[in-house]
């Protein structure tokens, strides 16, 4: 007898409880940590790769879906996060000058801006807020993504546009890249020590959003030389 909507909902449940707590899990360890059969859990896993809330790694292993990160977004509500982020863009835009963006993962594998605070000079990136954008050959879909930046930022050259440099990094509570914050800066006004010295802040700010969640660093000193 085929079992009952209610507890197909139950089991699949369960089932994304065990690959987010785990963040990366093989089908079989998934299938013994929920208590179903091998082929149940398959099942199970299947249709929720299906829909976005799960994704199958290089090796096979099950982890959270895009869908997971931008529901977990929304559970703390939008609003709460752009009014956490409202301070660090704040401040990225009276150190840098340049404007300053939230973005969280949308369910249909980009991203999205979410936020953002105009530059002050003259010559400076208009707002894009509400725009999708590309994981592939941006810095915000690099981190979105979830790659891992060697120096804490990510730099991008002529992404989605010609002559603009974008500098991003994760906010990752819990190791779970959940938003990002970037500057984006025309590619003529940056230097590469700016570049350093920028994608410091960006890093800092991104590392300090959510600080009250276990796991997020505590804010750091955001002071530095002029570009």
């Amino acid at each position: 007898m085929a079992e009952s909507s209610t507890r197909t909902v139950e089991r699949a449940l369960v089932l994304l409880g065990a690959v987010c707590d785990a963040g990366s899990i093989p089908l079989a360890d998934a299938a013994r940590e929920t208590g179903l059969s091998a082929s149940t859990a398959l099942r199970l896993l299947r249709t929720l790769e299906g829909t976005g809330f799960v994704r199958r790694d290089a090796a096979g292993a099950y982890r959270p879906g895009l869908r997971v990160v931008q529901l977990g977004v929304q559970a703390l509500a939008h609003e709460s996060l752009v009014s956490l982020a409202e301070p660090a863009l704040e401040r990225l835009v009276a150190l840098t000058g340049e404007s300053a963006y939230l973005s969280v993962p949308s369910h249909d594998g980009e991203g999205v801006y979410l936020a953002m605070r105009e530059g002050t000079h003259s010559v400076r990136h208009a707002s894009w807020v509400g725009r999708s954008i590309p994981l592939d050959g941006t810095a915000v879909g690099a981190v979105l993504r979830g790659e891992e930046p060697a120096a804490g930022f990510v730099v991008v050259r002529n992404g989605i546009e010609a002559d603009i440099t974008a500098i991003a990094a994760p906010v990752s509570p819990g190791g779970q890249v959940v938003a990002a914050i970037s500057v984006v800066i025309p590619s003529y006004r940056i230097t590469p020590a700016g570049t350093r010295r920028i994608g410091a802040l960006v890093a800092a700010e991104a590392d300090a959003l959510l600080a009250h969640i276990p796991s997020a660093p505590s804010g750091q000193d955001l002071t530095g030389e002029p570009a």
